[in-house]
């Protein structure tokens, strides 16, 4: 893979399958047949964990990106910080102090290059970055709206990191990493999206789009504008990853096959994912928050938060390593990709215990990466305790560790198989005994010394050559 794009390989057979199945559910005006983009979706699913970071003006509270701002969603907690409260107590204030923070946006600590080689020591590959989420503040040096981190309103704007999407995009793509841009296609902030002087209570544009048609076009005009300064201006982007599903037809239609177009003329072979939407323009799924209890016929990738909240939150309650690579396994064996979401604070700094479990994700993915990456899924995903993966003609078993666990068990089974060839745990030249039960299928010895002194924690894998 060279430092600027995600090259472009030959499909491989079981993609072409999992591609056809899904377009077999579409009519014949919304299936891809680009084939750049079929070509970048395959080689997408090969890179199986990616980096997700939302970090905009609300990061300096601390609280929920964008959406205290949308007085109808009650997001108030017990434990939810003062400017929740104060929310609660005066939202006209809160509003207008929100909208505000683009003032005293100022991250002295800003780094990128800490951000990447964080990413990079957990092995992940790709990186997705808001340059605008809901809000509407562009992290981006737009010329369609003053209220970005270039601005003279924004203290940033005097760092030469002040493009904060270009510093991101230009450091992540030289250490090697697929850049994805997400945009929100809602604008909270633009006028003719929310019209300040009607009631914008709700999530959605507040006027009827088909009775003042001038006002919506303004509005699409813009988010096309912003888009393909994204494309043509910040290198080569891989993923456009665009939220807010709720703009689509018929009552927020932003026209997306002349968005899609007009993006890949700048980037041949864009990924689009106008996602929760459906159709030609969402080339992957992502479901969020969640993992598919089963594979799935697509291509797809879970997105999910490292701890409570896409954005910083002080205090935030991270997931355990052990957790963390045991939804790697199984989001991978299920066929996706993981996109793992760490916010970073105020000053732009990752949190400390955040980059402590992308470390040792990262020494997990150092012994087991085979098992991983370039892989797809293979039939029956999941055994038991035990996750499979393709690669090729190996099969690859990764066990995973019971709670409080630390050593793989004395003994493996894998009922499915039943004909093969050789085994290897990943980790180690030891020979590993094995055996085909009639009962069992095929069982791992796994030598003592081994469940003595494992070559990692969490989950353990074997590469497997079935026989023929």
């Amino acid at each position: 893979m060279t430092p600027s794009r995600l090259p472009l390989i030959v499909l491989t057979s079981l993609s072409l399958c999992l591609f056809a199945a899904t377009q077999g559910s579409l009519a014949a005006e919304d299936q891809e047949t680009d084939p750049l983009v079929l070509k970048k979706l395959d080689r997408f699913q090969d890179l199986k964990f990616g980096f997700f970071m939302h970090w905009g003006i609300y990061s300096q509270w601390g609280c929920i990106e964008s959406w205290p701002l949308v007085e109808e969603d009650k997001w108030a907690r017990p434990d939810d910080l003062k400017p929740w409260v104060e929310r609660n107590k005066d939202f006209p204030r809160f509003f207008a102090d929100y909208r505000a923070l683009n003032t005293t946006f100022h991250p002295k600590r800003f780094d990128p290059e800490k951000w990447v080689q964080a990413a990079k020591g957990a092995g992940m590959k790709y990186v997705v970055f808001t340059t605008k989420h809901h809000d509407g503040f562009s992290m981006f040096d737009t010329r369609q709206t003053d209220y970005r981190t270039t601005h003279p309103s924004c203290p940033f704007h005097v760092d030469p990191r002040a493009d904060v999407v270009k510093a991101v995009f230009d450091t992540f793509r030289r250490e090697g990493f697929g850049i994805g841009a997400y945009f929100s296609k809602a604008d909270w902030h633009h006028p003719d999206y929310w019209d300040l002087s009607r009631p914008h209570r709700s999530r959605n544009v507040n006027y009827d789009t088909r009775k003042e048609p001038e006002k919506w076009a303004r509005f699409v005009k813009f988010t096309h504008a912003q888009i393909e300064e994204l494309m043509s201006g910040y290198g080569p982007i891989d993923v456009l990853w665009l939220d807010a599903g709720q703009v689509r037809p018929p009552q927020q239609d932003i026209d997306m096959p002349g968005l899609a177009a007009m993006a890949r003329r700048h980037q041949p072979g864009l990924l689009v994912v106008d996602r929760t939407v459906g159709g030609r323009y969402e080339n992957y799924r992502t479901p969020e928050q969640e993992v598919p209890p089963k594979a799935l016929p697509y291509v797809w990738e879970t997105c999910m938060t490292m701890g409570d909240q896409w954005s910083y939150k002080p205090n935030d309650k991270y997931k355990s390593t052990r957790r963390l690579v045991h939804l790697l396994v199984d989001i991978v064996a299920k066929g996706g990709n993981f996109l793992l979401n760490v916010g970073p604070n105020a000053d732009g700094e990752l949190p400390p215990e955040a980059v402590l479990r992308m470390e040792e994700i990262g020494q997990w993915l150092n012994v087991n990466g085979e098992a991983i990456y370039g892989t797809r899924a293979v039939a029956p995903y999941k055994e038991g305790r035990v996750c499979l993966t393709k690669k090729g003609n190996a099969i690859c078993l990764i066990y995973l560790a019971e709670e409080n666990r630390d050593a793989p068990p004395a003994e493996i089974a894998v009922p499915s198989l039943r004909k093969v060839r050789s085994v290897q745990m990943l980790g180690t030249q030891l020979a590993i005994p094995w055996r085909i039960d009639p009962t069992r299928g095929l069982v791992i010895q796994v030598p003592q010394s081994i469940q003595e002194s494992p070559p990692c924690k969490h989950a353990w894998a074997f590469q497997v050559i079935p026989e023929g």
